[in-house]
């Protein structure tokens, strides 16, 4: 027997005659905000913005991006897998294809990223990205220093966690991302681009 199957054995004694736990409350509230789609689209992009995402609306991701990529002086672009080809049509910055064998440092030698994204809540603004079509694996969210995540409005916007949940699958690699990586030492100075990208640009697509 192992050390673990001998500390296991020992827990599974303890608590042998233990009374069984009670069933979980689930009579909160799933959301605190109204039920109107033009107000949790209106909290997204002010809670997106105090964490201080640079946020867009477009009914034409296309333009949008080749604009923001040209604003940027991105000479390439990190593209995952299944990302809607209309979303660079325009674009001059050098296509890089997301494979497994790309380094980290091939990673960081990357202008931007974009992506598109699993759900984006308001009450938290939070986008998060479960590697599924058009998202890539989650370490391109991490490594290059510029990321553009594009939201569909309104079939990917959600107003709670809760809300989120039960739409998410929990077997996924789940990445939630709250405003471009920050982090601060014990006397409050904020410094980005420590853990994650510096700069996070949401783009919020109707239509």
């Amino acid at each position: 027997m192992s050390s673990r199957d001998r500390i296991l054995a020992r827990v599974r004694t303890a608590v042998a005659a233990a009374p069984a736990a009670p069933a979980v409350t689930r009579d909160y509230l799933t959301s605190h905000t109204p039920d109107d789609p033009a107000a949790v689209l209106d909290l997204l992009h002010e809670n997106l913005a105090d964490y201080r995402a640079v946020v867009h609306r477009t009914h034409a991701a296309g333009p949008l991006i080749t604009e923001l990529l040209a604003a940027r002086g991105s000479a390439s672009v990190l593209v995952p897998d299944g990302l809607p080809r209309e979303w660079l049509s325009g674009a001059t910055a050098v296509r890089i294809d997301d494979t497994p064998d790309s380094t980290a440092a091939e990673l960081d030698a990357v202008d931007s990223v974009v992506t598109g994204c699993a759900l984006a809540i308001a009450e938290t603004g939070t986008i998060v990205l479960d590697a599924g079509p058009g998202q890539g694996r989650r370490r391109i969210s991490l490594v290059p220093d510029h990321h553009i995540c594009v939201v569909r409005v309104p079939d990917q916007v959600v107003a709670s966690v809760p809300q989120a949940m039960s739409r998410l699958d929990p077997r996924r690699p789940l990445t939630w991302i709250s405003g471009p990586s920050a982090t601060s030492d014990i006397e409050l100075d904020r410094v980005e681009g420590v853990h994650g990208p510096r700069t996070l640009e949401v783009v919020l697509l109707s239509g």
